[in-house]
């Protein structure tokens, strides 16, 4: 079909107006420069949040090489949060996360295999077999583990399109894999990890919000509001001492819903690497 007239201006008006948007999109992304600063202060996050990391462990791993079951269990989860908060830039060493965070799923003969150790095999210690016997040595070496984990992550330089996109990738591992209860399988301590997940996550959006909101402030307003929306899901299983109830108690249908939430927030902070020019 030939255009004529006035429906040939509107075409090429129109034409002219989608050129004009999308070259003022692209020329409205952040500068590397720009993105400096928000880089910068999730690093000084992530580095808090290690140095309280190396601190737990060390009054987790007294408490097993003390015998303390029940010390052990009640500092287990927490002890567990500081990691689980900067999870995006801890996978990003695949051996260390393996050596701190692998599931006995993960090993041939699972947990009997001797490869099976960081927390994942002290919790099995403690809730399936209800001991601290043998597993000294895995403690102490959960403990060098998060030193070198530390060690490495003051040494690297954090790639802005793996912070940003790490956020995403946590969200959708959540969503797919850890709304089962199959990370914390025998504590069904899931909830604690699920809160210091997001909370990260969000941490990473509050630090980056000043270019997003330049990119799309209505975008910033809907994921503030799914934020919201799972925190305020989680604030339902806490308990009074501020911890959260055993997530064995929640139905089927209680995950569910839980699920649906992670998952719109997982689809928002998909967008936002694009957004920041960062694909």
């Amino acid at each position: 079909m030939t255009l004529h007239g006035p429906c040939l201006a509107l075409s090429l008006t129109l034409a002219a107006a989608s050129l004009a948007a999308a070259t003022s999109a692209q020329a409205a992304a952040p500068s590397p420069l720009q993105m400096v600063g928000p880089v910068a202060e999730y690093k000084l996050y992530v580095a808090g949040n290690v140095r309280t990391l190396v601190a737990d462990t060390r009054v987790f791993v007294a408490a097993i090489k003390a015998g303390d079951v029940e010390k052990a269990k009640a500092l287990y989860p927490s002890t567990r949060t500081s990691y689980e908060k900067i999870e995006p830039v801890a996978e990003l060493f695949s051996d260390m996360d393996s050596a701190i965070d692998s599931r006995a799923d993960d090993h041939e003969k699972a947990e009997k295999d001797p490869a099976f150790g960081g927390f994942h095999r002290i919790e099995y210690a403690l809730w399936t077999q209800k001991t601290t016997k043998d597993i000294e040595p895995v403690a102490d070496k959960l403990l060098a583990d998060v030193l070198t984990l530390q060690k490495r992550l003051t040494a690297l330089t954090f790639p802005p399109e793996k912070v940003v996109g790490g956020a995403a990738v946590l969200m959708e591992e959540v969503a797919a894999t850890k709304i089962s209860g199959e990370e914390n399988r025998y504590s069904h301590t899931d909830l604690w990890d699920f809160q210091a997940n997001f909370e990260g996550s969000y941490r990473i959006v509050e630090l980056l919000r000043p270019l997003l909101v330049k990119q799309d402030k209505a975008f910033v307003e809907k994921t503030d509001a799914n934020f919201k929306a799972v925190f305020d899901t989680l604030a339902k299983y806490r308990t009074a001492d501020g911890g959260f109830q055993t997530y064995a108690k929640l139905s089927e249908r209680d995950r569910r819903m839980l699920s649906g939430k992670v998952n719109t927030l997982a689809e928002d902070l998909s967008r936002v690497r694009g957004m920041l020019g960062l694909n």
